[in-house]
């Protein structure tokens, strides 16, 4: 018997319909969970700070046709979505979303999701890219055999555009007839964009600025002729292309968490400080999984450890997956995610480490180099909350 010594074939990356229209804007792309993705579009003045800057000044337009879209249907639709997720799907209206997650039994994290009440019996499920097929499988595990409930996989079908700043609105509103001043915060609505009909417009976001995120046919000349007309509907307020370098430095500086760095299956919910969202004691709720494990962590103390925000005292970048330790010099933890904040024009950072830590405020130590290490201080979150008004 022979033994192949071919070496193995990656797979091939999965494209969005505007894989072709980035290469064009000579976009830098990069491999992010199977996907081909522009990182940034260092265009004359461009790149990564330049589209972040873009994006708290004025409007950034985001490809993000990567994301996963899973839809609950059926009249058993509300009580699946609620055995899966930690929110409280019950008090959604029609048109309106939340932020919620899927949790392991031990109270730690599947995913992060955004859950859309299109009807009583139709739940739209937005997923991490990533995680996409594991999550479709969890969920089908769990509820797929509840009654009245069909599951699906729509992101094929899906490609989604994200704009974001405080001129997202006036960019957006030239290609719709649709009142978007009159659509709320996490609230969405179906309208004409760019000549294309029923397109699903929500008014979410993943950069701590104002903004909208639309849900378009996956085919790639739709997708194309949106893309383009938004870029020059936002021409007049300096609009850029963002890709995923500006999408996590945004969401670092708006204190979001990312799924594998400040959540993860090795992270529970309390961990995360995301409990504000968790709905353990309320009737309308009910059980759901992971419920009973971090019932069980609350009545005996809570976590032993708790994420941080922290800000750079000295010189030095604390990156992902950095040490942290304590001013004696003691490893406490590590980094979950680190950079530049260019709006802030500072150094900031997220960290697990004990709760005795969290609680006391007290300044860590971050090893950026194997015999260097740059005092932090710890600060609240999120570090940039966008103006009022």
């Amino acid at each position: 018997m022979t033994t192949s010594t071919q070496p193995a074939v990656a797979p091939e990356l999965k494209k969005t319909p505007l894989n072709a229209t980035h290469r064009a804007l000579k976009a830098k792309m990069v491999d992010f969970g199977g996907w081909d993705m522009p990182v940034e579009y260092p265009c004359p003045g461009g790149g990564l700070i330049a589209e972040h800057l873009a994006v708290r000044n004025a409007v950034g337009l985001f490809d993000v046709s990567h994301m996963g879209e899973i839809q609950f249907r059926g009249p058993g639709a509300l009580a699946a979505v609620q055995r899966v997720t930690m929110n409280d799907a019950s008090r959604l209206k029609d048109g309106q979303a939340h932020y919620s997650a899927l949790l392991t039994p031990q109270g730690t994290f599947v995913d992060d999701i955004l859950v859309h009440r299109l009807s009583p019996n139709d739940y739209l499920l937005v997923v991490n890219a990533g995680t996409t097929a594991t999550d479709l499988a969890w969920i089908r595990k769990q509820v797929g055999g509840f009654p009245s409930i069909h599951i699906a996989d729509y992101s094929p079908y899906y490609s989604q555009l994200a704009l974001q700043g405080p001129r997202a609105l006036a960019t957006l509103q030239k290609l719709t007839k649709t009142d978007l001043a009159a659509i709320k915060n996490y609230w969405f609505t179906f309208g004409t964009v760019a000549g294309v009909p029923n397109v699903l417009i929500a008014r979410t976001g993943y950069s701590g600025e104002d903004g909208f995120e639309v849900y378009l046919p996956a085919d790639e000349s739709t997708t194309v002729k949106a893309w383009n007309e938004l870029l020059a509907a936002g021409e007049e307020f300096g609009i850029r292309p963002c890709g995923l370098g500006a999408r996590n430095t945004l969401r670092l500086e708006a204190g979001m968490s990312l799924y594998g760095h400040e959540i993860s299956d090795a992270i529970n919910v309390f961990e995360a400080g995301l409990d504000r969202w968790l709905k353990l004691d309320n009737p309308e709720k009910g059980d759901f999984i992971g419920r009973q494990a971090l019932l069980d962590l609350r009545s005996s103390g809570g976590p032993t450890r708790k994420l941080i925000a922290l800000e750079m005292v000295d010189r030095g970048i604390a990156r992902d997956g950095y040490p942290v330790l304590n001013l004696e010099g003691e490893e406490i933890g590590q980094i979950t995610s680190g950079s530049p904040a260019p709006f802030l024009k500072t150094n900031i950072a997220f960290a697990l480490v004990p709760t005795s830590v969290s609680a006391s405020g007290e300044d860590v130590l971050v090893q950026i180099r194997p015999t260097q290490t740059a005092r932090a201080k710890q600060v609240a979150a999120p570090f940039y909350k966008r103006p009022k008004g």
